[in-house]
């Protein structure tokens, strides 16, 4: 098996938690639902009791092998293994669990889909990266992502008890509704535009063969200005 400890990745054991979490979702019987990492399913069989179909993938083959042998009579349920994220999977609903480790892979995949909400358990500290607002020299590339494409909203905290092993932080469950659809071009401009944080726009602009007239730092800068400027590095 992967050492699922050093992918970040702690099983919740909380069955009152896992209910939160599904009913946060609001799913419905028209919803395709993905969660991504099974596990070892406290929120599989939750998520298919209202869901139209359910894809769930995980990456550990003995826990997929596991989950097939537990969850074989449930009739919208299909059971996938590999890396979600570079899948083509589609979708309307995303829940997760989502191993500490691929937080920001499974951020930056979905600011490029198209779905309805997602409801997701990350770090503590991620979800407040997530929320760092304007001005803030601790923002980086991801809060410009997250929130240019979503609609965040914290719904709760999880205390480290929850899980089997226990991490040493908390965690929170967020929801992302969606507002906007980036390229895989676009998020990989804004990180590029982010690799140079230190500098002036001005300054970012020449490496990038761009004219702008603005001496301001990115953490100054409105999430909509930084997604212009990286559309006219592809450009």
């Amino acid at each position: 098996m992967i050492k699922r400890k050093s992918l970040g990745q702690h099983f919740l054991t909380s069955h009152s938690i896992a209910k939160s979490i599904v009913n946060f979702a609001k799913i419905t019987k028209d919803d395709i639902v993905l969660e991504v990492g099974t596990g070892k399913g406290i929120l599989t069989p939750l998520i298919c009791e209202n869901a139209k179909h359910v894809i769930s993938i995980e990456k550990d083959p003995v826990l997929y092998s596991q989950a097939k042998e537990t969850f074989s009579q449930i009739q919208n349920l299909v059971l996938e293994k590999g890396d979600a994220f570079k899948k083509n999977t589609e979708f309307t609903v995303f829940v997760s669990n989502l191993p500490y480790s691929e937080s920001r892979a499974a951020i930056e995949w979905l600011t490029q889909k198209k779905f309805k909400r997602a409801i997701i358990m990350v770090q503590k500290e991620f979800a407040q990266k997530l929320l760092t607002k304007t001005g803030r020299k601790e923002r980086r590339s991801i809060s410009i992502l997250a929130s240019y494409c979503f609609d965040i909203e914290n719904l709760m905290k999880v205390k480290n008890t929850n899980f089997r092993p226990s991490p040493k932080v908390d965690s929170v469950v967020i929801s992302l509704v969606q507002k906007q659809v980036l390229s895989k071009q676009i998020v990989q401009n804004v990180n590029k535009l982010f690799s140079f944080k230190r500098k002036t726009i001005r300054s970012i602009g020449k490496k990038m063969g761009l004219e702008i007239d603005s001496d301001k730092r990115l953490e100054e800068m409105h999430e909509g200005e930084i997604i212009e400027i990286a559309k006219r590095i592809t450009k």
